[in-house]
């Protein structure tokens, strides 16, 4: 059965990462720097810093908008666990945000009638891959003086009017690199600034809070009156996750093509049939194509289907809002049509259709 995933893996590897592994160099160091320069130059966005796992890229975005337990924030809770977990672990009051049933988006028109004096970011999920009305969010962002936060878990290479996500107007953007993203570097993850003070913090935030050219003496101890005065993580990434993650970004542009063709031949195939359609695409986004999506009206019986023709099908999430830990089940009517319909199909670069 062709997988819905599959973790991508360059030929002649495995020298390099020899190397690093005896060269006594194995914390972030100059691949680190490497891998942060290719980023910059494929989002073209020169200002991106890479973390050891997409989960403390995410909690540094909550520490460097300095959001304390009890803040409120809106999000989409059409999305992976993992974009909303870290909101419970900071306490944050998360108010959740109705999606377009026939695209994942966020319903852009609710946006501002769920804005309060107290709302202290906005986070809007490109669900698997896919993107909605961007350019809406970001000026509802503005008008409100309201940071907003581009969650690209599953969005890596996304376009949206030709940028690349990363490069497209939100204040910060966080990527995944966990093992079946694109690229992959075993696990991590990486954030993009469009604001030059968060950027300037997260330096900080990724390293403890310490700024690292006044730490230490010139007799090489630490120096007492270097003052650490915020919260930070250990969130570096290692040599080795670095090295596999910039070998990736080598082919990357080829698999992207790969996964693009293999849609072209779904939206064919999907063009007369009667069970699913496609998933409704704004047309300023080239999504990433992580997944296929479509609408099937009878999900289970669709799912059966795909899977007896040898294609592993899954509804890949489940809407967040459910789960007692966000103490906010509320019902969004879009949302459960979305889930009851939605299920993602092989399209990645491993896939020979």
């Amino acid at each position: 059965m062709v997988s819905i995933y599959k973790p991508f893996m360059p030929e002649n590897i495995t020298e390099g990462i020899n190397e690093i592994l005896y060269s006594g160099q194995l914390a972030y160091g100059k691949y680190g720097r490497e891998f942060e320069k290719t980023l910059s130059q494929f989002i073209g966005n020169p200002d991106v810093l890479t973390a050891a796992t997409y989960n403390q890229a995410l909690l540094m975005v909550l520490s460097i908008l300095d959001l304390k337990p009890g803040d409120e924030i809106i999000a989409s809770p059409v999305s992976c666990l993992a974009s909303n977990q870290p909101f419970a672990v900071k306490n944050l009051r998360v108010k959740w945000i109705d999606v377009d049933p026939e695209t994942s988006a966020m319903d852009v028109s609710q946006l501002r009638s769920l804005i309060t004096k107290d709302t202290k970011a906005i986070f809007n999920n490109l669900f698997c891959g896919y993107a909605g009305e961007l350019d809406e969010v970001y000026k509802i962002g503005k008008e409100f003086g309201i940071p907003v936060v581009d969650d690209c878990i599953e969005a890596f290479g996304t376009e949206y009017k030709g940028k690349k996500t990363g490069n497209t107007g939100a204040d910060m953007t966080v990527f995944s690199f966990q093992t079946v993203r694109l690229p992959n570097t075993i696990d991590g993850g990486a954030i993009a600034f469009n604001n030059k003070a968060f950027f300037e913090k997260a330096k900080l935030v990724r390293d403890y809070g310490i700024e690292r050219a006044n730490f230490r003496l010139q007799n090489g101890e630490i120096n007492p009156n270097c003052d650490i005065s915020i919260e930070g993580y250990g969130a570096t990434m290692s040599e080795i996750n670095s090295y596999i993650g910039m070998k990736q970004m080598e082919e990357i542009e080829v698999l992207f093509a790969k996964q693009k063709a293999n849609a072209e031949k779904w939206n064919s195939f999907f063009e007369d049939h009667a069970d699913a359609k496609t998933l409704k695409i704004n047309k300023n986004v080239n999504p990433n194509y992580w997944v296929y999506g479509v609408l099937a009206e009878n999900k289970t019986e669709f799912l059966q289907q795909m899977k007896d023709k040898g294609f592993y099908a899954t509804g890949v999430h489940i809407n967040n809002n459910i789960y007692s830990v966000f103490q906010n089940d509320k019902d969004l009517p879009g949302v459960n049509e979305f889930m009851k319909k939605y299920v993602a199909i092989p399209s990645g670069w491993w896939v020979n259709l």
